[in-house]
């Protein structure tokens, strides 16, 4: 088939999809398409003196289909995320395999109160939804779609949603294998991007086997081809149990979470010999997995109107527990807990707000694995633009203490601007390994500036630009590092973004 008949057919299916989607209003198709220019001076981690900042531009691009149909809702999004010039050569084939799918998931509806055709009316509404999707749970804390990342986060599982008298309860199960092939044995989960190779300790490359991941060192940490979790863990879970409940009464909603993950247990072990080189890693040929368990409940609720002398005021408290066993299998009791107000008069909007997770106790540990991880969040919302702490950049070990100051001025409905300040502390003491005598890092570990500005150019784009600003200390230097007076500890960053989301169904004026 030619060039040209190619495309009689591809535009013979755009408006056969359009005619559709127009008549009957059953499909939906959007693209996206948004870059974002970076300047990066020390973000994540602090910069080595003498380091030059980075510059650079990425891309998503996006299809998101839709379809709904009497009691079935079906949708597919297809995702590509690079970097401008990324590719070797404008002729390559050899891309990376950046082009991925972000979501494949049906919804079947099994009972609906509205639906007279359906028998069963224990619930107002019932439905299963299954395959690839995203997960967007309260102020997406601990689960989230992580969309400030370029590829956003998703998950395989079935998800059974109910709803009665006001309840909403989600119970959701996943369970994750590497492959479906033939002579495939057992369970067993690798857990992690694995290098197709690594030098061994005689610096020849050996190839990894199934099933093996390396480390650096006996008993080290496993030397990935890209960090699995956004809050810098190595291991991604092998299956995973979930159960949400929520309730609003009036104007303050009451939600609880139940969350069990479970990770594939391993066994430490080597390839290779003295003679001719080793490398030591971790094999998941082991039986049994290692159980987390994340629990607590979250309250929001509203007091007053803007519009009045006194402004309406949004408030929200949470607490959470974690417990079971960590994905090492080491014994988990932590926490996390806080709370935040703002009060909105008229177009501004302002409040403090202070929240804790427990780390680990360096200087008197107590055995157990004492740091909260917040899951599967998305941190960059909640804990400083700069992503210092619970991305993939990892996080302090002592856990952290967030004081801040936030504020909003909605100029017009198409802009708005941002400024929030940060203070970050240690919550539990930390041994500093550079100090003789085993003295304590300081809790101080500093303090962030966020500007942002938010405007709709029309309908479908939107620009955002943005400006962070970090003074850190040696106690972040040393949470981030393991050194001292090695860094700049003035850090920033700045990113524009265009965002432009076209509604290829939508009508048109005249």
């Amino acid at each position: 088939m030619t060039h040209l008949n190619k495309s009689k057919w591809g535009l013979a299916f755009v408006g056969m999809l359009t005619c559709v989607g127009t008549a009957k209003a059953q499909l939906s198709l959007t693209g996206q398409l948004r870059t974002r220019t970076e300047l990066r001076n020390g973000l994540g981690t602090l910069q080595p003196l003498g380091a030059k900042a980075a510059a650079f531009t990425s891309q998503r691009t996006g299809l998101t289909f839709g379809y709904q149909w009497d009691r079935l809702r079906f949708g597919v999004t297809v995702r590509d995320v690079r970097v401008w010039g990324q590719d070797a050569s404008t002729i390559s084939s050899a891309d990376g395999n950046k082009l991925f799918l972000h979501e494949a998931w049906a919804e079947i509806v099994l009972a609906n109160r509205a639906d007279t055709t359906l028998n069963f009316k224990a619930f107002d509404h019932l439905s299963l939804k299954i395959g690839r999707q995203e997960l967007v749970y309260d102020d997406v804390r601990l689960l989230g779609n992580l969309d400030w990342l370029q590829q956003g986060r998703r998950f395989d599982l079935a998800l059974l949603k109910a709803m009665k008298r006001g309840w909403q309860i989600d119970l959701g199960v996943a369970f994750n294998q590497n492959t479906d092939a033939f002579g495939t044995r057992g369970t067993f989960y690798t857990p992690g991007n694995v290098p197709a190779a690594v030098a061994n300790s005689k610096g020849a490359y050996v190839t990894i086997p199934a099933g093996f991941v390396p480390t650096g060192g006996k008993g080290g940490a496993p030397a990935l081809a890209g960090v699995v979790g956004t809050n810098g863990q190595n291991q991604q879970f092998k299956s995973a149990q979930m159960l949400y409940v929520s309730r609003k009464f009036g104007q303050t909603k009451f939600s609880g979470l139940l969350f069990k993950d479970d990770f594939q247990k391993y066994r430490i072990d080597s390839l290779g010999s003295a003679a001719t080189g080793v490398v030591y890693g971790r094999r998941y040929d082991v039986t049994g997995t290692n159980s987390r368990i994340t629990y607590g409940g979250m309250l929001t609720g509203l007091v007053g109107k803007a519009p009045s002398k006194l402004g309406k005021l949004a408030w929200q408290a949470f607490a959470y527990g974690q417990g079971g066993k960590n994905r090492d299998g080491q014994d988990l009791a932590a926490y996390h807990y806080g709370g935040n107000l703002m009060l909105q008069r008229g177009k501004f909007s302002f409040g403090p707000g202070y929240e804790v997770l427990s780390g680990n106790n360096t200087a008197s540990p107590s055995g157990k694995d004492n740091r909260f991880d917040p899951l599967y969040g998305t941190p960059h919302k909640h804990w400083g633009y700069m992503d210092f702490f619970y991305v993939g950049t990892g996080s302090p070990v002592g856990g952290l203490k967030n004081a801040f100051f936030k504020t909003k001025y909605v100029a017009n409905p198409n802009l708005y601007v941002t400024a929030d300040v940060h203070n970050f502390a240690l919550a539990a003491p930390v041994r500093n390994g550079l100090d003789v005598n085993g003295g304590q890092l300081p809790n101080q570990l500093g303090t962030e500036i966020d500007l942002l500005l938010n405007y709709n150019l029309s309908k479908f784009v939107n620009v955002e630009l943005g400006y962070s600003y970090l003074q850190a200390t040696n106690s972040l230097e040393y949470t981030k590092t393991g050194t001292m007076d090695k860094t700049r500890h003035r850090a920033n960053w700045a990113y524009l973004m265009l965002n432009i989301k076209p509604d290829f169904f939508a009508k048109t004026g005249k």
